[in-house]
């Protein structure tokens, strides 16, 4: 971007709480269901219904809000949001205005160049989920599904204090992270559980003063998310370089097309006519719900890498990957927990593993190797019953459902390391016959060769030779 431009970018999050129930009715949240089958009385808005909070909402609003070392609003109140759009049936959205359960906060973002920056967060409310409109298979009309409507949401709302794609990414990425670990949510951006709304504007570099801004609406996935502000960026910019002047104003991505269009006006808080719920009392929260909140909280990413660190010796790098996702977190535990070696296992995890489940697309809770079954594996490598090569046939044969734990395949597939010097020594003398050449170099001085000799013996025998066994018995009739 040119210099003389600075953008400056706030995020809005919309986090869906992971509850059994909407957030002012019993009717199911879980996704998936027919269109339309999942839409109480009371999230239709039809006459006569009252409203009645989901108690359960609380407890994930207070554990995120001390994450961040927010202070938690122990009056909570609801107000009406009012504005018509089709999904929206009861003609009002009802959310958290003035008084909001999560005020102030902050978060630290990991930059590319190895820095951190400190994002702060304005405040989270509580408040329900619109519909969804569709707007495939119904022949130039919107269908709408209500199934959506009345979702429990927290809306996280930043400071704006990031200057880049990258770094907005970054601090969707630590949200993300956060209500996953705190189980606030699944945070499955493929099924609308996070949609982020990025606010875009740009100044001139050294100006305090914020120029307008437009809104990126309900972008679901991290991808998007920076290409959806890298094309505000260049379009705010082209707009004001040319003199003219960005509209305040609502806008849609469109992946396809990679650009952003608009959807309306960008309304202020005047337009929605905020005032009080009627329906719904304020809701008091002492310090004692607040202690025993914090007393369930579990241990955070940060303080999951340090343990890592200290207690297990593993460096920042593998301590940061493994500690960013609470599911590979919990698999490296499980295996450390079978095999007693935090290094061998976090090499496993962060090297193998990785990599079968990125070529295959699948998330750690779908490997097909279990934690159980991938510590069988470094067990055996400890023991000395397979050597480092076999065992990643064996990890292949488990990835394929060949066998159901790693010691079954090791003997159905006769995979078991050859340590006997009665069994090796005759295939070692043959190798060394076979090499004359190489013998006189090795005892002209050319010890390196003796990685040449090791590499023979192991083919020779499918891999199955101890590698140091074999190295030790070479050494010494060579020598």
């Amino acid at each position: 971007m040119s210099a003389q431009w600075e953008t400056v970018i706030g995020l809005e999050i919309h986090v869906q709480l992971s509850t059994d129930s909407k957030i002012f009715s019993g009717a199911s949240t879980a996704f998936g269901a027919q269109p339309n089958t999942q839409a109480s009385a009371v999230d239709l808005g039809l006459p006569g219904v009252l409203p009645v909070v989901n108690e359960a909402v609380f407890p994930k609003a207070v554990s995120f809000g001390l994450a961040i070392g927010a202070d938690i609003g122990q009056r909570s109140c609801f107000d009406r949001k009012n504005y018509f759009y089709p999904d929206l049936p009861k003609g009002y959205q009802i959310t958290q205005m003035d008084e909001p359960i999560v005020m102030g906060g902050s978060v630290d973002i990991n930059l590319k160049d190895g820095s951190t920056k400190t994002i702060r967060i304005t405040r989270a409310h509580l408040e329900e989920d619109a519909g969804k409109s569709l707007h495939e298979d119904f022949h130039g009309m919107t269908g709408i599904d209500l199934n959506r409507a009345g979702t429990p949401l927290l809306e996280i709302v930043s400071e704006p204090d990031m200057r880049s794609a990258e770094e907005a990414v970054a601090y969707a990425r630590t949200i993300h992270q956060l209500v996953t670990y705190l189980s606030v949510s699944d945070g499955n951006m493929a099924e609308g559980s996070l949609r982020c709304d990025a606010n875009v504007s740009l100044r001139k570099r050294g100006e305090e003063t914020y120029g307008t801004r437009t809104e990126t609406k309900n972008v679901n996935s991290f991808r998007f998310l920076e290409q959806a502000i890298k094309h505000e960026i260049t379009r705010q910019r082209e707009i004001l370089e040319s003199g003219g002047r960005v509209a305040q104003e609502t806008r849609l991505y469109d992946p396809d097309k990679n650009e952003t269009r608009p959807m309306r006006s960008k309304e202020t808080a005047t337009d929605y006519r905020y005032f009080p719920e009627p329906d719904l009392l304020p809701v008091t929260i002492d310090e004692a719900f607040i202690n025993r909140v914090r007393d369930r909280m579990p241990e955070l990413p940060g303080q999951k890498k340090q343990r890592y660190t200290e207690m297990w010796q593993l460096s920042d790098e593998d301590a940061g990957l493994i500690s960013s996702d609470l599911g590979l977190a919990t698999y490296f535990e499980e295996c450390v927990s079978a095999t007693d070696d935090p290094t061998l296992s976090a090499n496993w995890v962060r090297g193998d593993l990785l990599a079968a489940l990125n070529r295959a697309e699948l998330a750690i809770e779908e490997s097909p190797v279990s934690a159980e079954n991938l510590g069988q594996i470094i067990r055996r490598i400890k023991d000395g019953t397979i050597s480092g090569k076999i065992a990643k046939t064996v990890f292949a044969g488990l990835w394929e459902g060949k066998a159901s734990s790693a010691d079954e395949y090791i003997e159905v597939e006769g995979l078991i390391q050859v340590s006997d010097s009665d069994a090796l020594e005759p295939v070692i003398d043959k190798i060394i016959a076979d090499n004359p050449k190489q013998v006189e170099q090795y005892q002209a001085g050319k010890t390196k060769l003796l990685g040449f000799f090791v590499g023979q013996i192991m083919k020779e025998t499918g891999g199955k030779a101890n590698p140091q066994q074999v190295n030790d018995l070479v050494k010494s009739k060579l020598d």
